[in-house]
């Protein structure tokens, strides 16, 4: 593995040890070259995805991305990281068993909003607003007036 600070391609495994419910492999690396300590994750994948965007581009499945995208619409909500990780494992989990190697960003899009909606409405509201591309203040109230009532 090479060191993400010098670039040197010799690190040393220092710690290794099973994360996410024995889902991922965490290790600690050590630099010789500069001295630095850097965390690695292990995970497997069943198969390589590639996104295919409204406009036809295609990209890798960046497991990154929808995290950082759960992490914003729950930011200052009360949900730990352990839980967006599962719900990121879950997703991917979920897209690779569908069969195919090419997935349309609306079906994650989709299935990301399913997640928010279990685990924090005012998450899902954040997420939708910005997936659905709400221009006015009435997009919004249509859209919460046709959710179901908060218990």
């Amino acid at each position: 593995m090479r060191c993400p600070f010098c670039g040197q391609s010799d690190t040393q495994v220092k710690d290794s040890r099973p994360t996410e419910e024995n889902a991922a492999i965490r290790r600690r690396r050590f630099c010789p070259g500069c001295g630095s300590r850097f965390t690695t994750f292990e995970r497997v994948q069943l198969r390589e995805l590639t996104v295919v965007k409204k406009d036809g581009r295609k990209t890798v499945f960046d497991r990154d991305k929808v995290a950082k995208a759960l992490q914003v619409a729950l930011r200052k909500r009360p949900v730990e990281q352990d839980k967006i990780e599962r719900v990121v494992n879950g997703l991917q989990r979920r897209l690779e068993s569908l069969g195919e190697t090419e997935v349309p960003s609306k079906v994650i899009g989709e299935m990301i909003m399913e997640a928010l909606m279990e685990i924090d409405k005012v998450a899902y509201v954040r997420f939708a607003s910005v997936y659905k591309n709400f221009r006015e203040a009435k997009d919004f109230e249509d859209f919460v007036g046709s959710l179901d009532p908060i218990e």
